[in-house]
This record gives C-alpha cells, sequence and structure tokens, in this order.
C-alpha cells in the first residue's frame, strides 16, 4: 500500500499547505469568520456541499445502503432537500443581514437578549457535531495506517484544527475545495461504477439480494419522516450552514450557489446507497453496516485508487471537522463570552468597517485563539466517546427542539416577540433532553414532542405579550432589505476567486 500511503500523506500535507495561504488572507474578522463574504459561485457550490457531506454522510450512507438498499439514500437525501429549501427560500435573506452567527440574527429580529441562551444551544450543537466527525478519524487512520484509535483521533484532530487555526474560513474555503474534487473523482467517478461492476451489474445485484433492497420506501415511512425533521430542518438552522451561507458574495450566489451544493447531495445520497447495496451483494455478511465502505475500497480497488478513495472519506469528514469548529468557536466567543464578559459586539453584526487595523488584528487574533481552544476540547472529548451517532442525535435534538421554532417564526411572523423566542428555546431544549432520558436517546418521541412543545411555548407566549417594537422590526427589515453598513469595500472577483 505504498502508493496509497504516499496518496495520502500528499493530501493531508496539502491541507497544511492551504491553512497556512489562508493565513496570509485572514486579515479581518469578516476575513477569518466568514471569508470576507466574497465567495462566487464556484467555490461557494463546492464548499456548501463539503460541510454538508461529511463522515456520516459517505460511510453512514454507505452503510445504510448495506442494511436497506436503494432506500438507504434517505438520510443523506434529506440533507439535500433541506439545503435547497434553505438555498431557495431563505439564503437570500439571510446574506443580507451581514451577521456573524445565528444568535446575532436573533438579536436584531427580536431586539436583544436572546443571544446567550441561544448560543449555548447552538454552540453544544455544533460542539457535538465536531465531536462527531473528529470520532471519525479513529475509523480512516485504522484502516490506512492501522492506528491505535487515541493516535488516529488526535492526528487526525491536529490537522484540522492548525489549518483552522491559522486562517479561519480563509483555509476552511481553500481545503474544502480541494476535500470536494477529492470526493467527486473518489466516490462517484471511481468508487461507484467500480462497486457495481465488481457486483456484476444491476442485474446481478437484483437477482441476489431480496425486492425490498431496491424499494424506495423500504426503510420505513417513520425513519424517513424523522430523517427530515432532524437533517431537513436541521440544514435551515445551523450555525455551520448559515456561516458558509455569509460567506456568499451577493443573493444569487447565495440561492443558485446553494441550489447546485443541495442537488450535488442528492445525486451523492444516491451514489452512497448503490455503493452500500453492491457490498452487500459482494460481503453479505460484515460484522456492521459501517464496515462496508472500508471494505469495499480494501477489497476492490486497484493501488493508487485505494488511496484517493480514502483521500475522499478523509476529505468528506475534515470539511465537516472544520467547519463545525469554526462554528462552534465563532458562537463561543461572539456570542457567549463577548456577552458574558460584558464586552457586546459592535452593532449586532454590523462588520468591522468601522475598526482600525490593530482593532482588526486583535479581533482575528481572538478568534483564532478560541478556534484553538475549541479544538483541543473537541479532540479529548472524541477520545473520550465512543457512540457516534447518539452524540450526533443528541447535537440535533438540541438544535431542531431548541432553535429551529424561534428562528423560522422570526423569518415568516412578525408578531413573534423576543419573551416567545426565549420560552421556544427553554421548553423545546428542556422537553428534548427530558424525553431523551425517558424514551432513550435514539427514540423519536423527543424530538416529536420537543417540536410541539417549543412551537405552543412560542405561539401562546408571543401572543401573550407586548409585540416586538416597531423600530426593532424597522431595523431587520432594513437589513433583510439589504440596506445594511457594508463592512468593508470588496475586491475584484475573478471566476469565483479573489485577487490578492
Amino acid at each position: 500500500m505504498a502508493v496509497d500511503y504516499a496518496v495520502i500523506v500528499v493530501y493531508l500535507a496539502g491541507m497544511l499547505a492551504m491553512g497556512w495561504w489562508g493565513m496570509r488572507r485572514a486579515k479581518s474578522k469578516s476575513d477569518f469568520l466568514v471569508a470576507g463574504r466574497r465567495l462566487g459561485p464556484w467555490m461557494y457550490s463546492g464548499t456548501m456541499a463539503a460541510i454538508v457531506l461529511g463522515g456520516a454522510s459517505t460511510i453512514g450512507g454507505v452503510g445504510l445502503g448495506y442494511k436497506y438498499g436503494l432506500s438507504g439514500a434517505w438520510m443523506v437525501f434529506t440533507i439535500g432537500l433541506g439545503l435547497l429549501a434553505l438555498s431557495v427560500f431563505f439564503s437570500a435573506r439571510i446574506a443580507r443581514l451581514k451577521v456573524y452567527t445565528v444568535s446575532e440574527m436573533l438579536d436584531l429580529r427580536y431586539g436583544g437578549r436572546a443571544g446567550v441562551i441561544s448560543g449555548v444551544v447552538m454552540w453544544a450543537y455544533t460542539l457535538m457535531l465536531a465531536v462527531t466527525s473528529t470520532i471519525a478519524y479513529a475509523t480512516i487512520f485504522d484502516v490506512l495506517f492501522d492506528l491505535n484509535r487515541t493516535v488516529a483521533i488526535v492526528l487526525g484532530g491536529a490537522i484540522v484544527v492548525a489549518y483552522s487555526t491559522l486562517g479561519g474560513m480563509w483555509s476552511i474555503t481553500l481545503t474544502d475545495m480541494v476535500q470536494f474534487v477529492v470526493k467527486t473523482i473518489g466516490v462517484l467517478l471511481l468508487l461507484l461504477p467500480i462497486a457495481v461492476v465488481k457486483a456484476g451489474g444491476f442485474g446481478e445485484m437484483k437477482a441476489k439480494l431480496p425486492t425490498e433492497y431496491f424499494s424506495p420506501f423500504g426503510i420505513g415511512g417513520e425513519t424517513i419522516f424523522t430523517y427530515v425533521l432532524i437533517y431537513t430542518f436541521g440544514m435551515l438552522i445551523g450555525q455551520d450552514i448559515w456561516q458558509r451561507v455569509f460567506t456568499a458574495r451577493g443573493d444569487k450566489v447565495a440561492r443558485w450557489g446553494g441550489t447546485v451544493a443541495g442537488t450535488y447531495c442528492l445525486v451523492y445520497a444516491l451514489a452512497g446507497a448503490v455503493i452500500g447495496t453492491a457490498a452487500k451483494v459482494l460481503y453479505p455478511n460484515l460484522a456492521s453496516q459501517d464496515d462496508a465502505f472500508a471494505t469495499i475500497v480494501k477489497d476492490e480497488l486497484p493501488m493508487g485508487v485505494r488511496g484517493l478513495v480514502l483521500a475522499a472519506a478523509l476529505a468528506a469528514v475534515m470539511s465537516t471537522s472544520s467547519g463545525a469548529l469554526i462554528a462552534c468557536a465563532t458562537v463561543a466567543n461572539n456570542d457567549i463570552w463577548s456577552r458574558l464578559r460584558g464586552a457586546g459586539r459592535k452593532g449586532k453584526g454590523q462588520g468591522e468597517g468601522e475598526t482600525g487595523e490593530s482593532d482588526a488584528h486583535d479581533e482575528v487574533r481572538g478568534n483564532r485563539l478560541f478556534i484553538l481552544i475549541m479544538g483541543i476540547g473537541v479532540v479529548v472529548i472524541a477520545i473520550a466517546l465512543n457512540n457516534v451517532v447518539e452524540a450526533l442525535t443528541v447535537a440535533y435534538n438540541l438544535l431542531v427542539g431548541g432553535l429551529l421554532v424561534p428562528i423560522l417564526g422570526g423569518l415568516l411572523w412578525k408578531r413573534g416577540t423576543v419573551y416567545g423566542a426565549l420560552c421556544a428555546v427553554v421548553v423545546g431544549g428542556v422537553t428534548v433532553v427530558a424525553l431523551m432520558a425517558g424514551y432513550g436517546i435514539l427514540a423519536n418521541q423527543p424530538i416529536y414532542y420537543g417540536l410541539l412543545s417549543s412551537l405552543a411555548a412560542y405561539l401562546i407566549v408571543s401572543l401573550a405579550t407586548k409585540p416586538t417594537d416597531e423600530a426593532v422590526l424597522a431595523e431587520w427589515r432594513r437589513r433583510l432589505a439589504g440596506e445594511g453598513d457594508e463592512e468593508e469595500s470588496d475586491p475584484p472577483v475573478v471566476s469565483g476567486l479573489v485577487h490578492s
């Protein structure tokens, strides 16, 4: 496997080099956290697809295909649907707000006082998302180098923390573009056709597997409905996703670039399910469905190609991990730490155009420090934690149960108030946690009842309290219309890239 090792080592070295190059571009808070809000359509589409298609979508998607057949595509499919809905209906308005975090949007819409509580919930979600992505390094590096689990997590985590800390969103954007290309070549163009051919083609696959493997709803209607609640709605409100929307150069880039990325996710979903179905034909008695990806790659792919496909899996994990890490650090610094120490933020997300060069440097340094601290914490938690599925379920249940209603309510319902939003966050979050303790972490009831209780609290309390001040709503409408102050003048953009 010397050639495969060489491919992986070159790939990892390239990620660190991208981080170093990104550091030279990150001159301001806007550059560091949202790539200067200057991404064109090509880079925006690639990086958005990279952030949402992580290890769960790649290794987990193939595993679901192994267990359920083509209907195993539904998990990743609902992620793509969520990204499409976000891009078509909400992304343009979100991009115009010129904020850095979801909590800043809530403060802007409701007139303050919603940030710390919503920030804590969002921080918990992004932290656990980063942890689950980091745990996935253990699986990949075990296949590659037969490394101890702890060593694998430290190695993979250190690389992601290094390039994320160096250049922030610019480094992550550049590495995500490489990862997007590697995933496309490795999974869609190489592994998919090779797996189908090795399994004897679709005719042979249908002959050897039960009919339900080729039913679009074989995984079960309740499971699909739960995927929609968790992943489709989760795509609408996650800080890691919104922070990518903030990088768009304008409304059209956010809308159409995100639509392209969402469509790509649908294709990726089907590809993973087909690969898993082919693996079921080739290896019908694997101990775990999650072994399907690694097994078919190790046993069926030629030298060199195997290394590239494993690099694709590593790319999938790294893109999600780095996106979740910068989101976690951004929320921790801007929504929690800044508020708790009483410093606040200038203009509730108005940007740093009014700050001097020294202030901008200090803001970059502060955010860089938070990425480093959060990154170390993520690696430590990942070493201590074993159950990836449970951790991911907790993260998404908290996110959707606590924040979906106040965020979408703020975007769609004028009568929603700050007290309604706060009650929705608290009631939905507490309900989800209590029911997970009662029914079990993987049960469906927590998210069902959590959402219903959050919606009821939002409607009742909003109607029972004084409407949001008209001056607050006027500022909200002004920002939604794209009339907020520009953070800084944008340099010319060529083919989705910005001149140095």
